[in-house]
């Protein structure tokens, strides 16, 4: 499939980009807390983001912390990242993730080098029993993943890592697969996005190239979409961050000069771009 900058194969005026576009206002109306268990490196770039959009942020790394926060009320969602570990994540990250269970909150997994690691596996492995709403992972990761769960679609042949070496097609087979597992949606992140909830995919090209040159976007990217999970259903919500990305990006390479100044228009895109100029972006299915 060919993919041009117009509006895609999605009519303008499918109730799913009212949605979208519904998804967006709302939290710039409501400021919805998704509090965050990320990794050290991209703490302050997911935080920035989160409020980018329109979004709070709590950021922390204790499974308490992540109960006490849902039951009080002032967090709709949870996002895990798997980016950097300590020994201690290994209790702490599973009972983030199963109390957002219990409480039926959405929680969205960025499962981050997956496949590497004894640790990360373990965690991982953990999560198969408190499956996540939505995952946010690179082509690699989404492969690894299925394989770490014995789920249909894994390679064993797939390399692990942070970055996207797999193509996103490779990777459909298992985004398939976890998206049925989990009876939520999958985000793999490419050249061209996928999104699917394992019956049907879809397509969003956009973005720029600036993004594989900063710490964190698709990090980011995981935060924003749990933002988005605290005011609409998986599927439009990990819609909505990918589209908010796409389009921020492209606004953001106009004016960027390099890596440093692509961050900050970034950031300013992400706060500025519309909820129409969003629901209108390119998406296939």
């Amino acid at each position: 499939m060919s993919f041009d900058p117009g509006s895609g194969n999605i009519a303008v005026n499918d109730p799913l980009r009212d949605e979208i576009a519904a998804a967006v206002d709302a939290v710039r109306d409501t400021t919805p807390l998704a509090q965050s268990l990320t990794n050290f490196v991209t703490i302050n770039f997911v935080a920035n983001a989160q409020l980018a959009v329109g979004g709070t942020a709590a950021m922390h790394y204790s499974g308490e912390e992540a109960g006490a926060l849902d039951s009080a009320g002032a967090s709709k969602a949870t996002y895990i990242n798997m980016g950097t570990l300590l020994a201690e994540f290994r209790d702490e990250y599973p009972a983030a993730a199963r109390d957002a269970v219990e409480r039926r909150l959405p929680w969205v997994l960025d499962p981050v080098g997956a496949g590497a690691g004894k640790l990360r596996g373990d965690i991982l492995r953990a999560f198969r029993e408190t499956p996540p709403t939505i995952i946010r992972c690179n082509a690699s990761e989404a492969i690894a993943l299925a394989g770490i769960w014995g789920l249909d679609g894994a390679d064993s042949k797939s390399r692990a890592g942070v970055e996207a070496h797999d193509e996103i097609e490779a990777a459909i087979p298992a985004a398939h697969a976890l998206a049925r597992f989990i009876g939520g949606v999958v985000s793999v992140s490419g050249a061209v996005d996928l999104v699917t909830d394992g019956e049907r995919d879809f397509r969003l090209p956009g973005g720029s190239v600036w993004m594989t040159k900063i710490t964190g976007a698709g990090c980011s990217l995981g935060g924003v979409t749990a933002t988005y999970a605290c005011v609409a259903r998986p599927l439009v919500a990990a819609l909505a961050a990918a589209l908010h990305y796409n389009r921020a990006a492209d606004a953001a390479e106009r004016v960027a000069e390099g890596p440093g100044s692509f961050q900050t228009a970034f950031l300013d895109a992400l706060w500025n771009t519309t909820a129409d100029e969003i629901a209108q972006s390119p998406i296939y299915a």
